[in-house]
């Protein structure tokens, strides 16, 4: 089963899918939006990168505080979460991300990656770190 990883982000939502065994994530592309509610093109492509890659779950980053509270962004993430599994019709479930934003900047800084290049790999990387996380959680 394929298994979709997002990092919803308030301009962009990082994308990554799973092998078809559910072992491995790949960073798959960074959708962008003009707006953090401008999300009709958003859910298009979402839904389209569904049909191409035969996903059947999808995994949403839950940006927690460090001390495991929710802030804005959790909360915007959830709504997203929520608002998705309507628009697509594919459980949608909610995993800890945190910190995975600054895992994706650091291994594209140690891989050379100049920084103002980083943009455009951070978001699908972090979507890849919250996949990967996701299906070693749930192995066995």
């Amino acid at each position: 089963m394929r298994v979709m990883g997002l990092d919803y982000g308030k301009s962009t939502v990082g994308v990554a899918i799973s092998d078809s065994m559910g072992l491995t994530a790949q960073p798959i592309e960074t959708i962008t939006r003009k707006g953090e509610n401008k999300l009709r093109t958003t859910y298009a492509r979402i839904r389209e990168l569904i049909s191409e890659y035969e996903v059947e779950k999808i995994v949403v980053g839950l940006p927690l505080h460090m001390n495991g509270e929710k802030g804005e962004r959790a909360v915007k993430s959830e709504e997203f979460a929520h608002e998705l599994e309507a628009k697509v019709g594919l459980p949608v479930e909610l995993y800890d991300e945190r910190m995975t934003t600054v895992e994706a900047s650091r291994v594209l800084t140690e891989g050379n990656i100049k920084k103002d290049r980083q943009k455009d790999y951070v978001d699908k990387l972090a979507a890849s770190l919250i996949l990967k996380g996701y299906l070693e959680s749930n192995i066995g």
